[in-house]
């Protein structure tokens, strides 16, 4: 295989994983290829990665024979690749990597509408918006569901000795539980008119081997014509009735009435998870009478069974009778379901009815008060005059005012990650957008490898654009959630990184041991997540509530240039012991954190700067002047 072989397409790698020595699929490289044969798509080199050579030759009859496959070991990866989760894919240019399942999926039905755009089955994958699985794991409790909760639960089911297999897990629990609530989709008053009108008539009939309407609706969608031909009007008798009078419609599919990318990913974890209740715990099935209805419903929909037979994917119909009655809760299943608009800790609190200063009088009274660190190069500035104009920040229909802005904040960020940098060091530009900072920092910083990491595509082909246009060859992207970067850097930077995203950014540099330097943002959206508990540092934990931490978080928003000047103080009093409270919890680390303000403090009402040092590197001496050549 060649160079220029490899860059005809772009590549993809999927994980093999091992077990007792033996080879096998991990269920996100079942899905990738799942989805792959469904799509009948060729536009990919795929590569199977294992820590043996010529581990994944037992496992050729569960990949498609029609894909271009070959093996490949972990250490033979390309940088990007290698410090990424897969799966993931790489671009023909060698410079954009997009990981994470939920990612690349998206990409497959990307590039098999770009070589055949009439493929109206699988544009319906992305849903009635194109938004299917597009928010990330950690802002969306339904993506965090299907795309790591569940494949995790059944492969640690699949795990588990047959006799410790008697409770079902938690994630299936919250699916069996979803698939039985009602279905709402857009204009559905036609279609419950319709089931109206068929459940008179059944009372009248002795045809009861019909599909469900819903069933048939659905199918209709994926038709060559894609669209359902007209019904005739209903009559007066079905017109007449008010529209909360009219049935409810049932689920179909996971995510309602049509086949969506949500299904591709359950149907190979809810594949395995049957065959092994079938053949170890059959009674088990009676648990999941909408589950097993769904199961039956993929199957209906034409090209799965073709995609799942090129997978070594042999369907059966468990046997256990179909009941409406929804599973109880029990205590082992602390979900009791899944929130399309994503419920927060915050919202689960008695409305709060008052102001700040309660909390932040019990704070003071504590010993805590919000201490800003002077600004080590308030007067420190790129030299936008002389710079190439892919690097100045005047991205779309941005005001002269705005750019100036923008400016400014560069400056912040530049000159606080130049002091911390090193020639040969790796700096990440996190929840990068269009590339404003990473795109700075890889011009300033030649002697570094910079590389942007953002979760929405756009933004970050545009920075790929722009980088190409700079002509830069230290700079490297990558779409994915945060939690698909795993490689090593030396210096994390986030911009207006939005609510607990900034903590994750600093979670992220903790772990690598990097240096930080983080501006936040929208402090009203912090919430307890799956990975933290707010207040976070035990000196905030043992004097506020969650509920008065979250006061000073909604408070700490209140800092527009609008508002009244004495407003605009106490948000800006509350935004610092936000960030106290996140540097004393970094400092349990060993951590030298500032909290400073960015100059000059009209360059934003976010206008907060937290820059961290390491244990290791708590002596460095400044990096300014060697970087300064650069510029």
């Amino acid at each position: 295989m060649t160079a220029t072989e490899v860059k005809q397409h772009p590549s993809l790698y999927l994980q093999v994983g091992f077990q007792d020595d033996e080879p096998h699929l991990p269920l996100h490289t079942s899905i990738a290829l799942f989805l792959l044969s469904y799509c009948e798509c060729k536009s990919f080199k795929v590569f199977l990665v294992s820590s043996k050579e010529g581990g994944s030759q037992p496992l050729k009859s569960h990949v498609p024979a029609a894909l271009d496959v070959s093996d490949i070991q972990f250490e033979d990866l390309p940088l990007l690749v290698r410090a990424c989760r897969l799966p993931a894919v790489l671009d023909e240019t060698g410079s954009l990597c997009r990981a994470g399942l939920a990612v690349v999926l998206r990409h497959i039905i990307s590039k098999t509408l770009e070589a055949d755009p009439s493929r109206k089955d699988v544009m319906a994958l992305l849903g009635f918006k194109k938004t299917c699985l597009k928010a990330c794991a950690e802002v969306s409790k339904w993506t965090r569901l299907c795309e790591i909760d569940i494949p995790s639960a059944v492969e640690a089911h699949l795990k588990t000795p047959t006799s410790l297999q008697k409770q079902p897990p938690p994630s299936i629990l919250t699916l069996e539980r979803r698939l039985g609530e009602p279905v709402k989709v857009h204009n559905d008053d036609k279609i419950r008119r319709q089931k109206l009108k068929e459940q008179r008539q059944s009372k009248r009939s002795l045809d009861s081997e019909q599909s469900p309407l819903e069933l048939r609706a659905a199918l209709s969608k994926l038709s060559v014509d894609s669209v359902p031909s007209a019904a005739t009007r209903e009559n007066s008798e079905i017109r007449k009735v008010k529209t909360t009078e009219l049935p409810p419609l049932e689920h179909v599919f996971a995510e309602g009435l049509y086949f969506t990318l949500t299904d591709v990913v359950l149907l190979p974890c809810i594949y395995l998870y049957l065959c092994s209740l079938q053949a170890c715990e059959a009674s088990a099935l009676l648990q999941f009478p909408h589950l097993l209805r769904w199961y039956a419903n993929v199957q209906e929909v034409p090209g799965v069974l073709r995609a799942a037979k090129a997978c070594g994917m042999a369907f059966s119909s468990p046997h256990a009778p179909i009941n409406d009655s929804p599973v109880s809760p029990t205590e082992d299943n602390p979900t009791s379901q899944v929130e399309e608009n994503e419920g927060h800790g915050m919202l689960t609190q008695p409305a709060f009815v008052g102001g700040p200063r309660p909390t932040m009088t019990k704070l003071k009274e504590n010993g805590i008060e919000a201490v800003f660190a002077p600004h080590p190069r308030p007067d420190w500035t790129l030299p936008w005059d002389g710079l190439p104009e892919a690097i100045n920040p005047t991205e779309g229909n941005m005001s002269d005012v705005r750019t100036v802005r923008k400016r400014q904040q560069l400056n912040n960020l530049v000159a606080m990650v130049t002091e911390l940098a090193r020639p040969s060091n790796t700096v990440v530009d996190f929840c990068s957008g269009t590339g404003h900072v990473g795109i700075a920092l890889a011009h300033a910083l030649p002697e570094c490898q910079v590389i942007l990491i953002e979760n929405k595509e756009e933004s970050l082909l545009r920075a790929q654009s722009r980088g190409s246009e700079l002509g830069l060859k230290n700079i490297g992207f990558i779409q994915a959630n945060l939690d698909y970067f795993t490689g090593a850097f030396h210096v994390g930077v986030a911009l207006h990184a939005c609510g607990v995203a900034t903590d994750m950014v600093m979670e992220h540099c903790v772990q690598a041991g990097a240096a930080f330097v983080v501006s936040p943002c929208c402090y009203g959206f912090i919430q307890n997540a799956v990975k933290f508990t707010f207040p976070k540092s035990k000196r905030f934990q043992g004097t506020l509530t969650y509920k008065e931490h979250m006061i000073l978080c909604r408070f700490a928003d209140q800092t527009a240039v609008q508002l009244p000047p004495e407003r605009r103080l106490i948000g800006k009093q509350c935004m610092g012991l936000v960030d106290l409270d996140r540097s004393w919890a970094a400092e349990t680390h060993g951590y030298s954190v500032r909290v400073m303000t960015m100059e000059p403090e009209s360059c934003s009402p976010k206008n907060n700067m937290l820059v961290g040092r390491p244990p290791e590197s708590s002596g460095l001496k400044s990096a300014v002047s060697r970087a300064g050549a650069h510029i």
